[in-house]
């Protein structure tokens, strides 16, 4: 073989070798590009939006509540969604910069509620308590309330909780009353709503209910004669709105908190309270 043919051949193999280099370095440059690319579409910020991040976004906050737990959840003559924690509940949703989503539904279902994700809050008078701490994340108390003890007009047989022994009493089960009716001894009978609940002390059905005072007290209100009295008043428990006990929930945790304290300072925190029970328990003294 001639010389220039064998120069002729050589030149072409550095031709072939130079293409497919140039075109392998080209496909993982495509596909370094497209790595990226996909990776910036699935996750553009590198971090997950936390919880209040995503009510913002939503633009609402879900509240779970009872709607018929006079003066903290009810609804009025024209059938409009009231009470205390309705108006503290509007006001956090407001200060966020979203709108209330009110959601109605038993007692027993609220707490899981929270707990599952359903709910971002729950707004429903609930007292804190250290065995529900663990398990939830609790704002700072926006009241302190009273619990009495309370029994039909003519029982002259319970008139402390020790006597709840062996007796019974209606209660939303789950509760803070009831828990405390048990540790006495008494055995609790189901009540849904307070109207329920004196319902089935004034049949003779229970012995007793142990109860919020303002609660009892709102409820004479409105049937000044019913054959119910009181007779012991305990100590003072610290309300608040329980959220999700996770990471991602501490934002919303520290945004109630900071509204609330806003509102003790504003002085519209101890307004709501005078609205609805004629008393400022926004104090724990």
């Amino acid at each position: 073989m001639r010389k220039s043919s064998i120069l002729r051949i050589m030149a072409l193999a550095l031709c072939v070798i130079l293409s497919l280099g140039l075109l392998a370095c080209g496909s993982s440059d495509n596909s370094a590009k497209t790595t990226a690319s996909s990776g910036e579409n699935a996750n553009p910020s590198g971090e997950s939006k936390d919880l209040l991040a995503r009510i913002r976004e939503r633009g609402t906050l879900v509240i779970g509540t009872e709607g018929n737990w006079s003066p903290w959840t009810y609804h009025d003559e024209k059938d409009n969604l009231v009470g205390l924690d309705i108006e503290i509940g509007t006001k956090l949703a407001e200060k966020i910069g979203v709108k209330p989503d009110f959601q109605e539904t038993d007692w027993d279902a609220i707490l899981a509620g929270v707990d599952s994700g359903r709910f971002d809050i729950a707004c429903n008078g609930v007292g804190y308590t250290e065995a529900r701490a663990e398990k939830y994340n609790f704002s700072t108390p926006y009241v302190y309330t009273h619990k009495v003890l309370v029994v039909s007009g003519d029982n002259e047989d319970i008139k402390k909780m020790e006597d709840l022994k062996g007796k019974t009493t209606a209660n939303s089960p789950g509760s803070t009353y009831a828990e405390i009716a048990e540790s006495y001894g008494a055995t609790v009978t189901s009540a849904s709503t307070l109207d329920q609940t004196i319902e089935l002390l004034l049949e003779g059905r229970v012995d007793a209910t142990v109860n919020a005072q303002v609660s009892i007290e709102d409820y004479l209100s409105q049937h000044p004669d019913a054959n119910i009295k009181v007779v012991q008043v305990l100590e003072g428990d610290p309300v608040a709105f329980p959220m999700q006990k996770t990471d991602d929930a501490k934002s919303l945790v520290d945004e109630v908190n900071k509204i609330l304290d806003e509102m003790r300072k504003d002085g519209s925190l101890k307004d709501i309270s005078m609205k609805y029970f004629k008393l400022d328990l926004t104090k724990e003294d």
